[in-house]
């Protein structure tokens, strides 16, 4: 009775915010960690496999693959565990609605009547709460009256869920990116002079900058990074893009520009290794999304690559923005998570044709 009572005190209190702001601690936990709650009997059931099929799938695109999600289960027995547990980032609760173990009265407890209800009408079963006990908290309830039904929604149904936890930790990774500061100049020049600009981290340098290229990279020996930009204008309209055309555009841009310390050296895409495009939204404009693996052509070295291509209707211009790594000793996930979030700040600059005209008129006036 008293665990229930318990049960019944930590739901109330999870609902309470600071009056006029959030001053409640942050959620801990570590980069790409999803911890699913669950009775420990039940892990290896068809809910515990369904969860890791679809948050653990395994990212095949870089060189080691490695789980989209680092998933981990926890039971509680305590209150004081369950207390810890709450503090995790990434939070997975599930269990049957009638379940008879601790994670199932505690859901019992979090869940009101009509909740409840709802659920066992059939047309609930994921519950997402947002910074339920701490600040910058991602709290997802799987829960129903049959375990295979609640193993069926999780693999058919929780495509919204996964686009809300990344989009929470691509904002998490933005700010670590930016921590320890940015280059707002460098970004400035590159919406002066093209027309476009991406906020810049604090250590990366500009290298080849031309009238449709500009490469930034950030060099250390044994974890090198880089990105460029390419862009065609006067581009009517994108009906020729197709996965082929991307990678073969790229391929003749990697020959040009990102080559190696011998004359005969390049880098291009290595298709012995799996590569795929799909679209995506980013700050609501669409934009084909290439991932694979880069390779000397020598095949000496590699390593992965993310290919944002967007178009701007106003510019009546194609973009090409890719971020490339080569670091051999070091996980490249949570690289790719940083390349994500920086590709993110990528804004156009619509006035620009328009500023540029003027400019030259001014130019060409002052010269008379």
């Amino acid at each position: 009775m008293k665990y229930i009572q318990f049960l019944a005190i930590i739901a109330i209190l999870g609902a309470i915010t600071a009056c006029g702001g959030d001053y409640r601690q942050r959620a801990t936990g570590q980069p790409s960690e999803v911890i699913v709650v669950m009775d420990s009997s039940r892990i290896e059931g068809p809910i515990g496999a369904a969860i890791t099929d679809t948050y653990g799938e395994y990212v095949r695109t870089m060189p080691r693959p490695q789980p989209r999600y680092d998933v981990k289960f926890r039971d509680f027995k305590t209150e004081g565990e369950l207390e810890r547990i709450q503090r995790s980032r990434n939070l997975i609760f599930a269990a049957t609605l009638d379940e008879e173990s601790n994670i199932g009265m505690y859901l019992r407890s979090l869940l009101s009547e009509d909740i409840q209800q709802r659920v066992r009408d059939g047309s609930l079963t994921g519950i997402a709460l947002k910074d339920r006990w701490y600040r910058d908290q991602w709290i997802l309830i799987y829960t129903g009256t049959d375990e295979d039904q609640i193993a069926e929604k999780i693999r058919n149904n929780s495509r919204p869920h996964m686009n809300s936890l990344a989009n929470l930790e691509l904002d998490r990774w933005t700010e670590e990116v930016y921590r320890r500061g940015e280059q707002p100049l460098l970004a400035d020049s590159l919406w002066n002079e093209h027309g476009f600009k991406v906020r810049v981290q604090h250590d990366y340098v500009r290298g080849i900058d031309t009238t449709d290229f500009v490469s930034l990279r950030r060099y250390l020996p044994d974890n090198d990074r880089w990105m460029w930009v390419h862009w065609i204008d006067d581009v009517e309209n994108i009906d020729f893009i197709t996965d082929d055309w991307i990678h073969a555009k790229r391929d003749s841009l990697l020959e040009i520009y990102i080559r190696g310390s011998r004359p005969d050296a390049f880098t291009r895409t290595d298709k012995r290794r799996p590569h795929e495009t799909k679209l995506v939204t980013i700050n609501n404009r669409t934009t084909y999304e290439s991932r694979g693996m880069w390779v000397m052509n020598d095949y000496s070295m590699g390593g992965p690559f993310i290919n944002y291509v967007k178009y701007d209707e106003t510019q009546k211009r194609l973009y090409f923005l890719e971020f490339g790594q080569f670091s051999p000793r070091y996980s490249q996930r949570r690289f790719l998570y940083q390349f994500e979030a920086i590709a993110r700040t990528f804004a156009t600059d619509s006035t620009y044709f328009e500023r540029i005209a003027a400019q030259d008129t001014l130019n060409l006036t002052t010269s008379r």
